[in-house]
């Protein structure tokens, strides 16, 4: 892990999901919001990895409970999943949603929540199984297919206070799965989708 004084220079590769964590409290420093393009450029880079990992950690953390948050996330996802299915190399995001903001005292409490989690994580993930999360290769359109209907789920989910966990968790996986090249933890991702779809579904059946 690297010290928490030391800013990630532009481009620099994430070690893992704790030192994702790190740039964001690094990013949430400061008093006042921080938006989710400054979450983003904390990151250091705009690999379709951190793109899809950054909106996970929003969704799957405490600050999916802001009205409006899970949506504009979902609207990010949905447009980084289509242009990985158009296998375009560099991704276009709206300005209004970029500039959805939460306060840095939520943040570092989110942060705060996840790190413990971070921890096991990146001892368990590693380079493995790389043919199955190779954002290079065929794996990459189920991916982008599976998260792709993981956004248009959210909006609707947003009626359930944080029932958009379960999307947030499979974004992370999928995220975190194309930034370390870890297969398995792909399937992983995929098998928590199929809970959240199941879930999704009975949600919107006992609304209806």
């Amino acid at each position: 892990m690297s010290d928490s004084n030391e800013r990630p220079a532009p481009g620099a590769t994430i070690a893992g999901l704790e030192d994702l964590l790190e740039r964001l409290a690094e990013a949430a420093r400061r008093e006042g919001q921080v938006s989710v393009a400054e979450m983003l450029a904390a990151a250091g880079q705009r690999s379709f990895g951190v793109l899809l990992l950054v909106p996970g950690l929003i969704v799957l953390s405490p600050l999916s409970g802001m009205p409006g948050l899970p949506t504009a996330v979902a609207v990010l996802v949905l447009l980084v999943a289509v242009q990985l299915l158009c296998r375009r190399h560099h991704v276009w995001l709206p300005e209004w949603a970029l500039r959805r903001s939460v306060s840095t005292g939520l943040l570092q409490r989110a942060v705060r929540i996840l790190r413990p989690v971070a921890r096991v994580v990146d001892r368990l993930t590693r380079p493995r199984l790389r043919v199955l999360a190779d954002a290079e290769g065929l794996a990459l359109y189920p991916i982008a297919l599976l998260c792709l209907l993981i956004a248009l789920t959210m909006p609707p989910l947003e009626l359930i206070p944080f029932a958009n966990s379960v999307a947030g968790a499979a974004l992370t996986a999928f995220g975190l799965a194309l930034v370390t090249r870890d297969g398995l933890l792909a399937l992983v991702a995929g098998a928590i989708c199929a809970t959240g779809f199941w879930l999704a579904a009975s949600s919107m059946l006992s609304l209806a």
